[in-house]
């Protein structure tokens, strides 16, 4: 079939993105399903930091590929072997597709599935397909969706089905915001009621994960940002202290006033400073988290003496440690019972041919999500 998608055709190029274009308009060809895959019409997809890595050369990818991680749609074909959907259905879909057999997944940690690796690598779907081509000529498959387009062939397990009353555009977000934050603070992280907690980088993950730590009963919540706006709603969200980070006394002011520190600190930025700030802030016995991805080549230090008189964890948070099977459909109840207001993050909707702008204004730091609706 024929389709409008957004290819991606050279990274790195310089903002504004409007002028630069680093993604076109096309009309590609999309095969249908083979099997163990499905055909999903996409009724909204996020615009994230980690496609805007990508745009920015931070992330290397196969080139040219059609971006685009996070979505929902409704089901409109089904390859050969396919169970436990039927076309019509509303899914969210996940940006790792598990094998099932690998060793993580056999361990329940279907998030880092090595097969998946592989197959993003590679720029195929897990299933070893290949669907897009435009002019003759392959296109990658970008985190096995590429989800910046009118429709997506992907593997069965990159879909998880969802009740149709959850309007679609705000669904798109379970996809990674909200599996990605939310996951980091209950899965991750393992936050406790009672426990201060601090999230450090207030874009649509991070607001995920102030969200989460309302869920999970935090006393306390410490937002931090360099964005005064954001602080704001972070209060609206549920935040109990905010601070600006950037002010020379941060780390000072924050420790002052959680007596020493939080229990648990979130760093979702993906900028090494933030990783910095939020290990300062943690206090003795306690957990810093990062679920943020920063360049490759990044590196942070810490005081190895006294991450072990203090006893100090450090983990990653990958896709929030997250059973998409699991989480989206308990992550959805909470939001339609008014637990996780992810609605409030979206900060509009556009359409397929503003994308370039639209990561502009994410680049900007203006907005936290934009909606993109390739189909009206």
């Amino acid at each position: 079939m024929k389709m409008k998608a957004a290819v991606l055709w050279e990274q790195g190029r310089p903002r504004p993105y409007a002028d630069s274009r680093p993604m076109t308009i096309e009309e590609v060809d999309l095969e249908g399903p083979g099997p163990g895959e499905i055909l999903i019409e996409v009724a909204g997809a996020g615009l994230c930091h980690s496609d805007l890595s990508t745009i920015e050369g931070l992330r290397p990818r196969s080139l040219p590929t059609i971006p685009g991680h996070e979505g929902a749609g409704i089901v409109r074909g089904l390859g050969a072997g396919v169970t436990g959907l039927e076309v019509g259905d509303h899914v969210v879909t996940a940006f790792v597709s598990s094998c099932g057999d690998c060793r993580y997944c056999s361990r329940g940690r279907v998030n880092l599935c090595s097969t998946n690796n592989t197959a993003r690598a590679a720029g195929s779907l897990i299933t070893g397909g290949r669907r897009l081509k435009l002019n003759g000529e392959p296109i990658a498959h970008y985190s096995g969706l590429s989800l910046f387009a009118q429709y997506v062939v992907a593997a069965r397990s990159s879909a998880v089905k969802i009740d149709r009353d959850v309007p679609l555009d705000v669904a798109s977000l379970f996809g990674c915001a909200v599996l990605t934050g939310v996951g980091a603070v209950l899965n991750t992280a393992g936050v406790q009621a009672g426990g201060v907690m601090a999230v450090v980088g207030l874009g649509g993950v991070g607001m995920n994960a102030l969200m989460g730590a309302v869920v999970a009963g935090a006393e306390r919540i410490v937002a931090v940002d360099t964005n005064p706006e954001k602080l704001k709603l972070a209060i609206e969200l549920g935040a109990t202290d905010i601070f600006l980070a950037g002010n020379a006394d941060v780390v000072a002011a924050i420790r002052d006033a959680t007596d020493g520190g939080v229990d648990w600190a979130v760093e979702t930025a993906g900028v090494g400073e933030a990783m910095e700030l939020a290990y300062a802030i943690t206090a003795r016995g306690g957990t810093t988290v990062s679920a943020g991805l920063p360049s490759g080549s990044r590196l942070v230090s810490y005081p190895h003496a006294a991450m072990v008189s203090d006893e100090r964890t450090i983990k990653g948070s990958y896709m929030g440690s997250c059973v998409p099977a699991r989480d989206i459909p308990a992550y959805i109840a909470l939001y339609k019972r008014g637990k996780l207001p992810v609605q409030k993050l979206i900060s509009g909707t556009i359409a397929l041919d503003e994308i370039n702008a639209g990561f502009d204004r994410l680049a900007s730091g203006s907005v936290l999500r934009q909606v993109m609706r390739p189909n009206g």
